[in-house]
């Protein structure tokens, strides 16, 4: 469900990041254990040549030649039989050395089948071990310039990289989200079994950024039945279109086309207004909107007179401006909307980091 991308894949699964390997890389390395079982053993076998007897030469020691080439036609599993071990100590070491390195060679030699199999069956265990670690994680509908924006936003406000999970059809999408270390279900996120894939049912979030308000009440739709207590936020192309999303259950409707052209009108009008807007829409530079928790200290206290700039204020689950006479005194409970510099500084330190004590953690 990308907005951007109009390529699709035909795989349904879980697709969990992981490093690649160039498959150059994978054959050089496979060569050079070779290399280093066959070395081992014509080194084994040279300095160990008195336990050795050339059945085709009685009485001749082995050369160096002589090992090469009984290790070469032992690790193949030839096994001409006209160099054999006869001592005792030549036979165990055969038996409990050159016989695993002989295992380990034949392992490499069809380890291009035996990789695909092992990686498949890694690739099972690693999405189980995901899955029962999944919970209260973040779903994101659509990895295309929204959806980019909307994980880059949350992971730098704290949130796991490795609890967001991104629903996207596109093979595009799919590389660019492993790049950045997230997991994928590839499909259609108005399919329910998809939703399901994703972990929708115990999702805390999930987050619609298609380019299609059709698809998008569809997905939420879906998504409300399938957990009714997560927070939907859904883009919409057309402000027509957000309340029916609202009503099919979306919690928060952003309408993009909208939003864009109000910040160009802005910065149109007034281009300095713009700068700011686009500061406060901006993380880790001058001016951020922020929510924190309300301290003990500020109990009691006007919006206006705390030390950051506040400009609403959540109470009960719902929201009022600062200068609204609910709110004139904050209480217990309630969380501040407030504008802050980016970076704490000296004159405007962040409130909590300093050890003080919020108003919810009293009882």
């Amino acid at each position: 469900m990308s907005d951007e991308s109009p390529e699709y894949a035909a795989g349904p699964g879980v697709s969990l990041p992981e490093r690649v390997r160039s498959p150059w890389w994978q054959l050089g390395r496979r060569v050079l254990l070779a290399l280093a079982i066959l070395i081992g053993t014509v080194l084994l076998v040279y300095l160990d040549r008195d336990g050795y007897q050339d059945n085709g030469h009685p009485g001749r020691p082995l050369t160096l030649i002589d090992a090469i080439y009984y290790s070469t036609v032992t690790l193949s599993t030839t096994g001409y039989g006209d160099v054999t071990p006869i001592s005792e100590h030549s036979r165990v070491i055969n038996a409990f050395v050159v016989t695993p390195a002989r295992i380990g060679f034949l392992v490499l030699l069809i380890g291009t089948t035996l990789e695909v199999l092992a990686s498949r069956g890694r690739e099972l265990i690693r999405v189980s071990r995901w899955r029962k670690k999944m919970g209260h994680h973040v779903v994101v509908v659509g990895y295309g310039t929204k959806g980019r924006s909307a994980v880059e936003t949350l992971i730098r406000n704290g949130q796991d990289r490795e609890q967001i999970v991104v629903v996207d059809p596109s093979t595009t999408a799919l590389q660019d989200a492993h790049a950045d270390g997230l997991a994928v279900v590839t499909g259609d996120a108005t399919r329910r079994d998809v939703l399901i894939r994703a972990g929708v049912g115990t999702a805390e979030q999930v987050v619609l950024t298609t380019d299609r308000d059709d698809s998008n009440v569809l997905a939420i739709l879906t998504v409300r039945q399938l957990n009714p207590d997560a927070w939907i936020v859904a883009s919409a192309r057309e402000q027509a279109n957000a309340p029916l999303m609202k009503q099919s259950g979306a919690d928060s409707v952003i309408t993009s086309s909208d939003a864009v052209g109000r910040l160009l009108g802005l910065s149109s009008l007034s281009p300095t207004l713009g700068q700011v807007m686009e500061d406060l829409l901006t993380r880790g530079e001058g001016l951020e909107v922020a929510e924190r928790e309300l301290l003990v200290n500020e109990v009691g206290r006007q919006p206006q007179h705390l030390d950051d700039q506040v400009i609403a204020v959540v109470r009960d689950e719902k929201v009022f401006r600062y200068f609204d006479p609910v709110v004139s005194q904050l209480a217990r409970g309630d969380r501040l909307i407030v504008v802050r510099p980016a970076k704490e500084l000296p004159w405007a330190p962040r409130p909590g980091t300093h050890n003080e004590d919020f108003a919810s953690d009293e009882s």
